[in-house]
């Protein structure tokens, strides 16, 4: 680390702590050449690699982008999804990879996002599952049902006549 004022290329840290979020360390750092004191954050990197084998960083603004698609038209709040791509960050991190591939980020928002809203789940998953026909979706369905306990759910907007939604 190379001081900011003389631009001597080492550094001694003098005191290390984590952020409130616990994603960032904070170092105070002090020059052994000029004894200035000054701080860095340090946060580990996190890079998804696209199909087309570039790499570039995790972005949470992505992911909420690419779902928002999903929940057009659908009661979902922007603080929801921002919850669910700070979920998805979690999840991929925890995994303790620096760089994950683009179609497995995809497959990370499976699961919050049928958490929070089943038929932008339904929308979501035909194209990262890739759905081919009617009976992929059928299947999916028949599993989102087996899951919840029973063929006739309520439906999430907590009426109980039936939801007539398109796909």
């Amino acid at each position: 680390m190379h001081c900011p004022f003389c631009r001597h290329p080492d550094s001694r840290v003098v005191d290390s702590r984590t952020s409130d979020d616990g994603a960032t360390i904070r170092r105070r750092r002090q020059c052994p050449e000029c004894g200035r004191r000054f701080s860095t954050a340090e946060t580990a990197s996190l890079s998804v690699l696209k199909r087309s084998g570039v790499s570039e960083p995790f972005s949470r603004a992505k992911v909420i982008s690419g779902v928002r698609k999903a929940c057009q038209g659908r009661p979902v709040s922007d603080d929801q999804l921002a919850m669910l791509a700070q979920r998805v960050e979690e999840d991929i991190r925890s995994s303790g990879q620096a760089e994950i591939d683009a179609h497995d980020v995809g497959l990370a928002i499976l699961q919050p996002l049928q958490e929070l809203d089943l038929v932008a789940y339904m929308r979501f998953a035909s194209v990262y599952q890739s759905f081919d026909s009617l009976s992929d979706f059928e299947a999916a369905i028949t599993r989102l049902r087996e899951e919840s306990g029973g063929p006739h759910e309520a439906a999430q907007d907590g009426s109980h006549g039936p939801v007539r939604t398109e796909l």
